[in-house]
């Protein structure tokens, strides 16, 4: 087996999911015809009943594609149909049942439909979890008991007591401490009406401190050391993770488990414990974060001594903005947005934002503009020059960040100038500031921008307007807009078209129900395209950064890689940047228009899974479900909010590195597909 093969089972090893490489020739005509049914969100009755027959097949692949696609089209309806497939002899199977069973009951419920199904389910959803034999098969099972949404406290209990006898069985496993650790992180997300109980946070904070439950659940003993134990390998890690992540969430982190997460030699372990330290007598842990090697530890002991802290975090946020981790220092320099009565913070952010930039400038002048916001909010008479400067440059990311700051320098016709910018996105955000700036009184020029081709502009022109009078001359823009957009009928501008009707409505002058074919989709997939990405790779190469690998997993979002090879290898992504930046938490690109409500013409169906989004994982960017436009995002932190409900599609596997290094406005100078069968 080649590097890449020993790689990918090494990845599927860590993520504990029994998915292998695929073989291109396992590809079938009957198992694309249930991949096919699924794509068409099996509209129609025959694609429905292709479906459940596909669960009496003999091919056991088949069977769990049924059960899978059944689980993805998130209806109520068919949790007595997916039921029986929990006790299929092949696990793999029984693995996709649990989860298929979690996403047909649809997460929060909007009619208590799921709440009612939940409770009847959680009974035998323990018993399986209890006595089935497959580790993979009892993770799945785990995590479906934590994500569902309870309806009263008793079977609430229950689901915390199954995953508390997971963890502390005298069989237990490592992959079950993982699960239940998976399952407990998503109950506090979806069960805030039910806390824990002492004995799931005592689990929690032993899961944290690195010790194993003994088997009574009373008590813990110390792990064996670190160089030899599991307990600190990868899964090890994401256990204390997971586990700290629900601490946190529910605040119940006590001291000695935040001495023993901040001294962890995970730096998101540390990362979570800086979050978990935002109170005064944190402090002097935060300080030390501020030094820490790991720049997301830093960036979070920020965050967090800016809570703690109040105006005594302005000092170590002034010397941060100085770090060598660029992420690290514009952290600390938005830090500064409160730090208007420090001289040297003032005198700092004025240094920065005076700074020269270019059109030709690809680093830097994220510092700059970052600075300008904040000495714009700190001291708004020292700004107004320096926006001024900076609003006629010929770099256009600035000037977005300049009518951002003219917000608190209520520089109104700084705003008017930069809200007819031949750039969107200075447009949008020059619109945005003028509604909190002069409200109703800009309508003249909100109306202005109805006119114009970017959708991100005419959504925030349409939601400045929602408040204003319902005169003749802006209902009309206002319609024509819609209209014109509708005519077009594009996928993205669902958003925008959605906005102009809201506003519409708000101002009594709702639109004539219309009636129009839905866009058109790629085309289907074939078996030749599935066999040829059977196990692909793919390079991404940003411009003055350098390269990063991606192993694309085809066998759980076929339809994602497909779209996403095609869209390469048509050089679609060449020249387009990374446009959203959210250190410790993903970066987003591939937007024609750099901006989130501007993507490829054809949207794309989710194929939310079970692979989870830690470090590395890379997802579709959505506003909803089956809206996805080819942005993609990569997972800079483990994520679990974002597990099932966006698509992961591949995962980093060379270069992340590099992915740390990517800022916003960096381009991607291509994308190559690798390793494709012939």
């Amino acid at each position: 087996m080649g590097m890449r093969g020993r790689w990918l089972l090494v990845l599927v090893g860590a993520l504990h999911l029994g998915t292998a490489e695929v073989d291109a020739q396992s590809i079938t005509a009957p198992r694309l015809a249930i991949l096919l049914a699924e794509g068409r969100r099996a509209a129609s009755t025959e694609d429905l009943a292709a479906l459940r027959n596909g669960l009496r097949s003999r091919d056991e692949e088949i069977v769990r594609l049924a059960v899978r696609a059944l689980g993805r089209l998130e209806r109520p309806s068919l949790v007595s149909t997916l039921l029986p497939a929990l006790d299929h002899r092949e696990p793999t199977v029984r693995a996709e049942a649990a989860n298929a069973l979690a996403q047909a009951l649809g997460g929060p419920p909007r009619d208590g439909s799921s709440r009612a199904s939940a409770k009847s389910l959680i009974e035998a959803l323990a018993a399986k979890l209890d006595n089935d034999p497959d580790a993979d098969v009892r993770a799945s099972l785990a995590e479906t008991i934590g994500r569902l949404v309870y309806a009263d406290a008793d079977s609430a209990g229950l689901a915390v007591r199954a995953l508390l006898d997971l963890a502390t069985s005298p069989d237990a496993e490592l992959v079950d401490r993982l699960s239940a650790a998976k399952g407990l992180e998503a109950y506090v997300r979806k069960n805030r009406d039910y806390p824990l109980s002492d004995d799931a946070l005592d689990l929690l904070r032993s899961f944290v401190r690195g010790m194993r439950p003994s088997a009574n659940g009373d008590a813990v003993s110390p792990a064996p050391d670190p160089s030899t134990s599991d307990t600190f390998s990868h899964r090890g890690g994401r256990v204390r993770r997971l586990a700290l992540d629900a601490l946190v969430a529910v605040d119940a982190v006590d001291v000695e488990t935040l001495e023993r997460a901040l001294a962890d030699a995970d730096p998101q372990v540390r990362r979570l414990a800086m979050r978990g330290a935002r109170r005064p007598e944190h402090r002097g842990h935060l300080m030390r974060g501020v030094l820490d090697p790991s720049p997301i530890v830093r960036i979070e002991a920020l965050r967090s001594l800016s809570v703690a802290a109040g105006r005594e975090a302005c000092q170590p946020a002034a010397v941060a903005t100085s770090d060598v981790d660029p992420h690290v220092a514009i952290e600390a320099i938005d830090r500064l947005h409160d730090c208007g009565e420090s001289p040297d913070s003032v005198e700092r952010l004025s240094a920065l934002a005076g700074r020269t930039v270019s059109a030709g400038s690809p680093a830097g002048w994220q510092h700059v503009a970052h600075a300008l916001v904040a000495l714009a909010a700190t001291a708004p008479d020292r700004a107004r020059p320096l926006l001024a400067r900076h609003g006629a440059s010929d770099h256009a990311a600035l000037r977005r960040y300049v009518a951002r700051a003219a917000t608190f320098t209520a520089d109104r016709a700084l705003l008017e100038r930069l809200a007819a910018d031949a750039d969107d996105n200075v447009v949008e955000a020059a619109v945005d500031a003028l509604s909190t700036v002069a409200g109703r009184d800009a309508t003249a020029v909100f109306v202005s921008v109805l006119s114009r081709r970017g959708y991100q502009a005419i959504r925030a022109a349409a939601r400045a307007l929602k408040g204003v009078e319902p005169r003749h001359q802006t209902v009309t823009a206002l319609r024509a807009a819609l209209s014109r957009l509708t005519d077009e009928n594009q996928p993205n501008s669902l958003d925008v078209r959605a906005a102009l009707t809201e506003t519409l409505i708000a101002l009594a002058s709702p639109p004539e129900p219309t009636e129009k074919p839905q866009p058109t989709s790629s085309a289907p997939m074939s078996l030749d395209e599935l066999r040829r990405l059977a196990s692909p790779r793919a390079r991404v190469t940003i411009r003055g950064v350098g390269t990063f690998d991606l192993a694309l997993i085809t066998q759980e979002a076929p339809a994602t890689v497909v779209q996403f090879a095609r869209l390469v290898e048509a050089g679609y992504y060449r020249g387009l940047t990374f446009h959203r930046i959210v250190p410790n938490f993903v970066i987003q690109g591939g937007s024609p228009g750099a901006n989130e409500h501007v993507g490829y013409r054809e949207h794309m169906r989710d194929e939310v899974g079970r692979w989870p989004h830690v470090r590395g994982a890379v997802g579709i960017s959505t506003r909803g479900r089956d809206t996805g436009d080819a942005q993609f995002f990569i997972d800079l932190v483990d994520n679990p909010r974002l597990d099932h409900e966006y698509t992961v599609f591949a995962y980093v596997v060379a270069g992340m590195g590099v992915v740390d290094r990517i800022l916003e406005g960096d381009v991607i100078e291509k994308i190559e597909m690798l390793d494709l069968r012939q």
